[in-house]
């Protein structure tokens, strides 16, 4: 049905009956798990005029109201678009419709009271729920639509209702897509160089695929050969409206579309003010001018008319955010940008396991492709078995295995070469040194012909209490082994022996993962070798106790795997203490055979600095390695916690509850599409039919731990739509990570199509586009998640709210910092001085938060909107009738205030006064924070003395 043509009762009837049978037949045909269905049609929607046709057509949404009481009812906008009504119950027909000129605002979201009141708030997705405010007294028409695309076609078309009223097709026609046309128009009159006004269906195939990489050449020549099907046309030229029509149809991303719309003032372009609100507002960024805005627009803008002009079509906008700028990780991360001047133990190291070998422990090949891999990617800890070998060259294998030999000078010519190609800070070398003393001799002469004056080799020094900083070790390689004692001035000395091979060998034989006492065998260190050993001197781990009372600094103990998870359980908080000064390495138990991972979270959150992985072998241990070591310029140093580090801090290893002294924060992520997901290597006999799924996972420590998935999309791996949100409370950000997973549905077992994993510190927030990789940990080409990120709480300050994120607390109800009591009479008496100003730093902080989440709601905002957008939510109510102001921002003072200019409604009073609570609350917390913080510290300074 057309726009213009009248709707009669008849026809209102059919429409809402033909829906209600199409519902019940796709109901009837959907899978285990709910796909995405749009509208009962096939069209995509890629311009106003297809929401309002589909607006006409009509759909069935929910109708909420108090009490949880929700109504299904078919709502229409009428064919001259001056009124939405919808089926009536027992009303008169004249009463269930909304003049559009009534109209004040649309909102989406569960953002009314009415939202928030009702009993079934969690069962209503976030994603479907809009309301449209109406009249003199603000009523609301809150309404749910099936799924998110439908409920985006209603408020986009309802908004331009609400803006241009019943010139709006009008409007549209006249601004339909001109600079998009235009611009599709030269591109084809370019490829035309003979004017025939038609070019092949294979120029027409490349170009397009140009415009769009990511499209599969078979779909687009489909699509062509389709339309031309549909027109009864015999040849296979495309014609200039024949291009367009293509590339509309297929290169239009609707949910692109609908976010476009929403900040282009229901026009059909972003000018440069409107591109300004969209990155400060919604992508985080600072200090944005329309200069900002042009530049982006020169960059992405690939009409000249748009260049021209400072205007940013539908096209430009999809560039940029598909651009390496809009991608989730922060490009701060991509270079150092961490304090490199603490001591060395405050750090994560990247590290490698038997960084020789390429297969399993037991049997695999020994190369040094080993090597090289491991300290390209970042690597800054490598391990080197070396024994004795033939024609007195030592050689590197796991002893008392199968395994291949390589030549130890070959594995330090390759050091040599790449120990510094990713990161100029210090490279450890693990040697375990089996050798006889005739060949230690030749090891000591490779390694100081071949590294020189790379090796660091000034002795610690006993009155220092901490190892140097990783920037005053630039570009030096530190060896981590057995030393001699320091009164041995003989040429050797006799010392215990490391023997991981040893240790394997003999749980294979007992078949038993347990930790196990196996008798240390002695033998002869050559002392030049043991004066190479400076920081990094390895010593035999007893117990915490003796180890806080007599282990050096710079002496280092290694331990398995199942004994660090031993103490990890029996001894958290200890082993975070231990961890404060010396450093430790963790590396697989001995029956991880085939060369699997252990999790390394389960160390680091013990401030274990150096956990050995097996670099050989993908998946989702190695993932989270990786991704954790980009966040600092991919350097193979990431600065632990700080109540990791801090003296005067106490954390338990297995906490499974919120951190004492860290503000947890509330990440909240919807996975909006997908773009390109390839079929699942090797996978069954299902053709190129992909049905994908999204998993969202939190790795943390365990009070952090979580995961949540999407619906599944039947048969569309090219652009599925997901529109789904989640929330995650993070209560120790500092160490947690965010990793996104791919799988394709399949009734024999879910596949893997991709995967990628952030550090929760790197994440940009906004609309982000997520670079998906393989298995093995290459790039998918074109292959991405869409996704909008916002973080609450991120710069420290609150508890994370409940529903809608609002759940406030009175002082009674708060919980307020306490104090672990030591036993030591003194020590707690000083701590119990920061009882009072911690309290008052919460009440500040809590008051203030209240206070802004009271008016993101009144503003039709939930709490995960910054102030930005309460602002730009609440300036088209400032002004009355006659577009005169009936509030203006005071901007004189330092602190802006809201004043009235009459006789304000009573939503409007409420918004005032909540403003100047959050006025109030902000201006206590600014002014009163420095002398609270330096009472706090006046107690640390005392506790340290």
């Amino acid at each position: 049905m057309n726009a213009g043509q009248k709707l009669s009762s008849a026809q209102f009837d059919k429409r809402k009956n033909d829906y209600i049978q199409y519902d019940g037949r796709q109901r009837k045909e959907r899978k285990k798990t709910v796909s995405f269905s749009s509208m009962p049609t096939e069209k995509k929607i890629s311009s106003a005029s297809d929401c309002i046709s589909a607006m006409v057509d009509g759909s069935e949404l929910k109708k909420v109201r108090s009490n949880s009481r929700i109504y299904h009812r078919y709502f229409l906008l009428d064919a001259d678009m001056q009124s939405l009504r919808w089926e009536p119950t027992k009303k008169e027909s004249e009463k269930a419709k909304i003049d559009v000129k009534s109209i004040k605002e649309v909102r989406t979201g569960k953002n009314t009271d009415t939202f928030r009141t009702n009993g079934t708030y969690d069962q209503l997705s976030e994603d479907c729920a809009f309301s449209i405010i109406f009249g003199e007294n603000y009523e609301s028409l809150d309404l749910v639509a099936n799924t998110a695309d439908v409920a985006n076609i209603w408020v986009t078309g309802l908004r331009y209702l609400i803006s241009y009223g019943k010139h709006t097709l009008n409007m549209i026609e006249s601004s339909q897509n001109n600079m998009r046309s235009s611009w599709l128009s030269d591109l084809f009159d370019e490829e035309d160089i003979n004017n025939s006004k038609q070019i092949t269906i294979c120029a027409s195939v490349q170009l397009i695929k140009k415009l769009n990489p990511g499209l599969k050449n078979v779909k687009i020549e489909l699509k062509f050969k389709e339309l031309h099907k549909a027109k009864d046309k015999t040849g296979s030229d495309v014609t200039r409206d024949e291009f367009i029509e293509v590339f509309h149809d297929l290169c239009t991303r609707p949910e692109i579309y609908f976010l476009f719309v929403q900040f282009s003032s229901n026009k059909e372009v972003l000018d440069t003010k409107d591109l300004m609100i969209f990155l400060e507002a919604e992508q985080g960024m600072a200090q944005v001018s329309e200069e900002t805005s042009l530049e982006v627009i020169q960059k992405y803008e690939p009409s000249k008319e748009g260049q021209l002009k400072g205007w940013l079509s539908l096209d430009g906008f999809s560039n940029y955010l598909m651009s390496p700028e809009c991608h989730i990780f922060d490009p701060e991360h991509k270079s150092v940008c961490q304090d490199m001047n603490q001591p060395l133990s405050h750090y994560y190291i990247n590290a490698s396991h038997n960084t020789y070998l390429i297969e399993d422990q037991f049997r695999g090949p020994s190369d040094v492709t080993g090597y090289i891999r491991a300290l390209k990617m970042g690597c800054r800890c490598v391990e080197l078995d070396v024994w004795d070998g033939p024609d007195n060259e030592p050689v590197i294998y796991t002893g008392h295995t199968m395994t291949s030999q390589i030549v130890f000078r070959g594995v330090i010519d390759v050091v040599n070469k790449y120990a510094f190609v990713a990161s100029d800070f210090p490279l450890i070398l693990c040697l375990e040194n089996h050798c006889s003393l005739k060949q230690q001799r030749v090891m000591f002469q490779h390694l100081k012909k071949i590294l020189g004056d790379k090796i660091h080799t000034d002795p610690p020094k006993p009155e220092d209490c901490y190892l140097p900083c990783p920037s005053e070790l630039k570009g030096k390689i530190l060896l981590k082994g057995k030393k001699l004692g320091t009164n041995c001035n003989a040429s050797e000395g006799e010392v215990t022996d490391e023997d991981e091979g040893a240790e394997m060998s003999q749980r294979m034989s007992i078949e038993s993962a347990e930790q196990q006492t196996i008798a240390p065998k002695k033998f002869q260190l050559s002392k030049d070798l043991s004066d190479l050993v400076t920081l990094c001197k390895s010593t035999e781990f007893k117990d915490f106790s003796t180890s806080f009372q007599n282990q050096k600094h710079w002496e280092l103990c290694s331990f398995n795997e199942v004994f660090a998870s031993r103490c990890a359980c029996d001894f958290p908080g200890d082993f975070v203490n231990y961890n404060k000064k010396f450093l430790a390495r963790v590396y697989p138990s001995p029956m991880r055979i085939d060369s699997s991972n252990m999790n390394p979270q389960d160390f680091w959150k013990c401030g274990c600095q150096i956990v050995a992985m097996n670099y050989q072998t993908p998946g989702l241990m190695m993932d989270l390695n990786i991704g954790w070591f980009r966040q600092n310029g991919n350097c193979g140093f990431v600065l632990r916690p700080a109540i990791m580090r801090e003296q005067v801090s106490y954390f338990s290893a297995n906490t499974k509850d919120s951190v004492p002294g860290v503000s947890p924060q509330l990440l909240h992520i919807k996975i909006i599409s997908g773009q390109n997901f390839p079929k699942p290597k090797g996978s069954g006999a299902k053709g190129d039919v992909v049905d994908p799924y999204v998993y969202v996972e939190i790795h943390g420590i365990p009070a952090d731990c979580a995961e949540q998935r999407t619906k599944t999309v039947n048969q569309n791996g090219d652009n599925p739509l997901f529109d789904e949100s989640f929330e995650f409370q993070i209560n120790l950000p500092e160490l947690a990570m965010v990793r996104f997973v791919v799988l394709d549905d399949d009734y024999i077992g879910d596949e893997f199509i991709g995967q990628y994993t952030i550090p929760f510190e790197c994440l940009q927030p906004g609309f982000r586009h997520v670079p998906l990789q393989s298995l093995t940990g290459e790039v998918l080409p074109h292959t991405f998640l869409f996704v909008h990120v916002a973080i609450t709480n991120r710069r420290g300050g609150g508890k994370p709210h409940k529903r809608g994120l609002s759940v406030r607390k009175s002082k009674r109800g708060r919980e307020y910092a306490s104090m672990r009591v030591l036993l030591i009479k003194a020590l707690d008496e000083v701590f119990k001085t920061a009882l009072l100003p911690l309290r008052e730093a919460t009440d500040l902080r809590e008051n203030m938060q209240n206070a802004i989440v009271s008016f993101k709601e009144l503003c039709g905002l939930s709490a995960v909107a910054n102030l930005k957008q309460c602002i730009l939510a609440l300036a088209p109510r400032l002004t009355g009738p006659d577009s005169s102001p009936l509030l203006v921002f005071n901007l004189a003072d330092q602190y802006p205030n809201l004043e009235a200019q009459g006789l304000l409604p009573e939503v409007l009073k409420k918004v005032v006064t909540t403003y100047d609570m959050v006025i109030q609350t902000s201006r206590a917390l600014l002014e009163s924070s420095d002398g609270l913080s330096e009472r706090i510290l006046q107690t640390q300074k005392a506790v340290l003395v």
